[in-house]
């Protein structure tokens, strides 16, 4: 039932090619102004707010602060937060090839150094199904997963010598049985639970890349993009102009958040 509510609103939204004010199906319920330069949310509606000095904010469903780490000079600059599980929060710094999880009110559970096990340039990471956690090796081109105590438990063998280019991604999704790597240039890698490459999707310039069930979503500057699982066509409708000048954009059961510069709209399904 949930599978079918996200993509119907992301149907609903991407048909909306109307102003905001004319958009019977979304309104602006609330807007966030403050230093903001990349959010994520967790699937129980809390937000994760990015500032420009490296601050990580978590504010609750209606706007209401809930937490603060502010431990931003330790690790470098946050590169990218996984919140797919709430209780724990990856926060990844590529700079320093450095994952810390953090609990719910983003006291740190545990750090694992990805050079202790030589990963030195690691594109993305990303919570795995088991609760462990996927990292993408770019000078060895494996996809890996490792443990919280920072061991190695699995590994896909050189995907150069089963590619014709090995990825360079940018994400990395666990979603329903499979693991998806996003390449802006090349498009979706596709491999199983126990690393096996499955498949190669061309979908490449997607921003916002992101995966309900079997469902590929994303964007460009102008349409929203939609690409099933096995299907043969892609299926794209324009963004409503409210949207315009977004620097992102996510879509979750019954809201859409818009960031723009130094704030971030919520509109509500009516």
């Amino acid at each position: 039932m949930r599978f079918r509510v996200y993509i119907t609103l992301y149907l609903v939204i991407a048909s909306c090619a109307v102003e905001a004010q004319a958009d019977t199906s979304f309104f602006l319920s609330k807007t966030i102004r403050e230093d903001i330069v990349d959010f994520r949310v967790d699937r129980l509606g809390n937000m994760y707010l990015i500032s420009s000095d490296n601050q990580l904010k978590k504010l609750g469903p209606s706007g209401d602060s809930l937490a603060v780490f502010n431990d931003v000079k330790r690790y470098g600059k946050i590169f990218s937060v996984d919140p797919t599980n709430p209780l724990k929060i990856l926060l990844y710094y590529k700079e320093f090839a450095t994952i810390v999880a953090v609990d719910r009110f983003l006291n740190i559970i545990n750090t694992i150094d990805l050079r202790n096990l030589n990963i030195f340039q690691a594109p993305a990471i990303g919570l795995a199904y088991d609760n462990n956690i996927w990292v993408y090796d770019d000078l060895e081109a494996k996809l890996k997963r490792i443990g919280d105590d920072g061991s190695l438990i699995d590994q896909t063998s050189d995907l150069r010598q089963v590619l014709d280019l090995a990825p360079d991604p940018s994400v990395i999704s666990d979603q329903s049985g499979l693991v998806y790597l996003y390449d802006s240039l090349k498009g979706v890698y596709v491999f199983d639970h126990y690393g096996a490459f499955r498949k190669h999707i061309s979908l490449p310039g997607w921003r916002d890349f992101t995966v309900i069930e079997k469902n590929l979503l994303g964007r460009d500057q102008h349409f929203f993009f939609k690409y099933q699982l096995d299907s043969i066509n892609v299926q794209k409708e324009p963004i409503p102009k409210a949207y315009n000048n977004a620097i992102k954009i996510t879509i979750t059961s019954g809201f859409v958040y818009v960031l723009k510069q130094n704030e971030l709209e919520i509109y509500t399904h009516r």
